[in-house]
């Protein structure tokens, strides 16, 4: 037996029509046939997936809208054994041209953060939530998150760092699934997944771009998160 619009009347779908109905359940067609196609998100969780494998998934991915945007994916970078991996929200318009998490001023202040508590970046792994750009830089929607969070997920557990460090709101309320702001978030350790890793919340390098002020809560942020790895590895 045919269902939803193949199984309505000629009057009835004059009505949907009218109302636009036909539209919408044409395009909701359409996203169902796109996630369909893409690489399906338990296939990015597969725990024999490797690097290289992953990365493919990533750069041919079509689970969400911003594909259709993008230059290229940002799939991650640094040391794929690191003790601390970065996490920020999403790549902007530097970060989709080159393919790159944090690079542009943003990226330069990070460095230096993470220079002060004796890292390189070569030392540390960097990802994004999100692996596409959002246009105008605009917050990461709900189910852009869930597209990609899979991906993100299989990069944790390939890494298996000591240490998460999220910068800015939308990294450590996705991680966290809390919604409350980094000022409340920072400021104590948090625990991600069924590995309980520590977890560290710091504003962004573009807030502290823009709110100087707030580098001295940057900073005692990153030495919390340099004494807890600490406390870990002794």
């Amino acid at each position: 037996m045919s269902d939803g619009i193949d199984a309505l009347s000629t009057q009835q779908r004059r009505t949907l029509d009218l109302l636009d109905v036909g539209l919408w359940q044409h395009r909701a067609r359409a996203l169902d046939r796109m996630r369909s196609d893409s690489p399906d998100q338990s296939v990015a969780e597969n725990p024999e997936l490797d690097w290289q494998t992953l990365e493919n998934a990533v750069a041919s991915c079509v689970r969400c809208p911003l594909h259709e945007g993008r230059t290229q994916t940002v799939f991650g970078v640094g040391n794929r054994k690191a003790s601390w991996m970065v996490i920020g929200e999403a790549p902007g318009a530097e970060e989709d041209r080159q393919g790159e998490p944090f690079v542009g001023r943003a990226g330069q202040l990070l460095n230096e953060m993470l220079r002060a508590v004796g890292l390189a970046r070569g030392d540390v792994y960097i990802a994004n939530i999100l692996k596409c750009r959002p246009p105008q830089n605009r917050d990461p929607r709900p189910e852009e998150i869930d597209a990609c969070s899979g991906y993100l997920r299989r990069q944790v557990d390939l890494i298996g760092p000591g240490l998460l460090l999220a910068v800015g709101r939308i990294a450590a309320q996705a991680l966290l699934g809390d919604s409350s702001p980094v000022g409340r978030l920072r400021g104590r350790v948090h625990r991600y997944g069924p590995a309980d890793i520590p977890l560290v919340v710091t504003y962004h390098p573009a807030y502290l771009l823009r709110s100087p002020l707030q580098k001295r809560k940057a900073w005692s942020d990153l030495c919390l998160a340099r004494r807890q790895l600490e406390e870990n590895l002794g």
